[in-house]
This record gives structure tokens, sequence and C-alpha cells, in this order.
């Protein structure tokens, strides 16, 4: 936590009495769309960097991203001083660009996602020799993350679960192994995107463990395959993994809107729509859930009001 005092907020775990009777439970947020950047990315990105060799420090830092970790990357190299290229998909939200350049970071439009983003960053680390910060399959990355569940806990001992967007995987094994740490029966439970779901046929033994594309709203989780490092700690630490639909990420980002006046993106969605769409299942009495960012680009805000439709006037019934 030392690592990144000087660097991150602890961000507020917040309730709301309408949400808890919706839910059967009580629920509570934990608001990374109000940790510097927008987003929990910064966390993993910051320890990360502060951890490299004065010799790394020399040929800066390279990586690829869907937005939101370019901006924790961007940040944390610019407070050590160093230069820091990321690579990112073609369609990545403008505010999430200008909002990375705007760190320091030289931003290069490459591939129509996360995975062909990579490999081209990739391939330019092999020449230039720069540390390449992997947005999620990091222990490094990992350990940063997890400093989400010490403060939860801290926050609020009484959790028995906790909600994790999913993606590649570094947001949930750095949660899981830090809550277990702390509180072995607590459970934990990825939430993934049914159009980039990787992860969960792979937990579920389903398919194979990566697709060949992805569709989402949540572009901040959609990912072709999970980490090679993150799969063996998920397999051995997360609970479950559940999917929920674009339409229910579009409800939870317009009921948050509405009734909590807060404006998240589709990934930082996630974990709320697996409440609205899986409340029976959770078996929970103190829930926490985790609102991972809230950099979204608001000229999709039409179209995500569209998608949630009837969905959104249930929850908000």
């Amino acid at each position: 936590m030392e690592h990144l005092s000087s660097v991150v907020h602890q961000t507020p775990l917040s309730v709301s009495t309408s949400v808890n009777k919706m839910a059967g439970m009580n629920i509570y947020f934990k608001m990374e769309n109000q940790q510097k950047t927008g987003a929990f990315k910064v966390r993993g990105a910051s320890f990360k960097i502060a951890n490299l060799s004065n010799e790394q420090v020399k040929n800066g830092v390279i990586t690829a991203s869907a937005g939101n970790h370019a901006q924790g990357v961007a940040l944390a190299a610019a407070k050590r001083g160093i230069s820091a290229k990321i690579y990112v998909p073609e369609k990545t939200p403008d505010a999430k660009i200008q909002a990375t350049r705007s760190y320091g970071a030289t931003i290069v439009l490459k591939g129509a996602s996360f995975d062909e983003a990579c490999e081209a960053a990739l391939a330019e680390q092999q020449e230039s020799k720069s540390t390449f910060v992997h947005p999620f399959d990091d222990y490094d990355v990992m350990a940063g993350q997890g400093t989400i569940a010490i403060e939860m806990l801290n926050q609020q001992p009484l959790l028995d679960t906790i909600l994790v967007p999913v993606g590649g995987g570094g947001l949930i094994s750095g949660i899981a192994v830090a809550a277990k740490m702390v509180n072995p029966k607590i459970k934990i439970i990825g939430v993934q995107a049914k159009g980039a779901n990787a992860l969960y046929n792979h937990f579920h033994g389903y398919k194979s463990d990566s697709v060949k594309g992805v569709s989402t709203i949540a572009d901040g989780i959609a990912v072709k395959q999970p980490g090679k490092l993150t799969f063996p700690i998920i397999k051995d630490f997360v609970d479950d993994i559940f999917t929920v639909s674009d339409t229910d990420i579009a409800a939870a980002m317009i009921f948050m809107l509405e009734r909590k006046k807060t404006l998240i993106e589709g990934a930082g969605a996630a974990a709320f729509a697996a409440v609205l769409a899986h409340a029976r299942h959770l078996r929970s009495a103190h829930c926490g859930v985790i609102v991972s960012g809230g950099n979204i680009d608001l000229s999709r805000m039409p179209q995500i009001q569209s998608l949630a439709g009837q969905n959104l006037l249930s929850c908000l019934a």
C-alpha cells in the first residue's frame, strides 16, 4: 500500500437503501470510477512502475490498453519521470485517448481489439527494450489491483461476497488473493460480458479458452482470452463467474445515473448488472460490488439508453 499512497485515492464504499431493498441484501459499491484517471487501473500500473529498476527506467515503458490502463500507465510514468508509449484499439473512446495524452504519453492507434493492439506493442517492445506493463497478466499489476479488496474489508468487515468485472483477469486475481488472505471464507465472483466470455468458458470448462471476436458495450473487459498468469490464480481463488448481457449492463449504467447520479462505463457497470440479473443466485447478506471505472464516451449514451429498454423500466419500478 505504501507504494501507492502518493498516487491513488482510497475510494468511497457507497450504499443505497433503494438498491438494498431491490436486491434483498446489503450492497456496497466500491467507487473506483472516482479513482485518479477515473478507473482502478492506476493502482496496478503504479505498483508495477514503482518497482522498476533504474536500468529499466532508462528505456521507459510500453503497453497496450482498451483505455483505462493507458491512463494509469501514463500517470504512473509521469509521476516517475519516464517515457510511456501506449497502443490502443482504433475504436477506443476519444475521451480516453485525450486523457492519456494529457499525461504526456505517446498514443498509437492499432487494430480492432485490445488483443491486436497488444500484439503490435509487444512487437515494438522487442526492438525498443522498453518494459512492457501488461494490463492484467503481471503479478505486480495484480498486486496493485488487490489493494481494492484490502480497502473494502477495512471499510466494511462484514462483506461476505465481492462481485468483480472480468476481462483478462488481473483485477479479480488481485482482489481474490488479497480478500482471502483477510477472510478465507469470503466469496469472490467474477462477471463477464456475454459478448466477451472467454474466461467464463474456460473457468466452467466450456469450449476453448479464447473467442474469435468480442462484441460488447463494456470495452474495458472486451478481451479474447484470459491471461496465462491470471487463470491459475482464478481457478484456485475465485468461487464462480457469471455472464451478463449488454442489455443488463446498459440497464445498470442507466440505473446508476438515475438513482445514484453516478456516471459509469460499461465495464464499471458489469458487476452491478450481475446484481440486477442474478441476485437470487448470490446468497449474500453483505455484497461488495466493484464499480471499476467511469470513463465513458458520452456520444454512446443514446445507444445505451436504447439498449436498457424494458430492463431499465423494471429496475426503476
